[in-house]
């Protein structure tokens, strides 16, 4: 596994998005707006930013 990791922003609330939304914003562990998270960059995490990409922002 190399060590790469992406940093993800919650810019959007969760408010009024469906519950499978809210979970996959959990398990990134983002709780507060404006919060940044940072995760390795595998296929996994990649796949539940492409879920709500609404609701997140890559932050460089």
């Amino acid at each position: 596994m190399t060590g790469k990791t992406i940093k993800i922003q919650l810019y959007r609330s969760t408010i009024c998005t469906p519950m499978a939304h809210k979970r996959i914003v959990l398990a990134l562990g983002l709780k507060k707006l404006n919060r940044i998270a940072e995760r390795p960059d595998t296929p996994g995490f990649r796949g539940m930013v492409l879920k709500v990409p609404h609701l997140l922002r890559i932050v460089e």
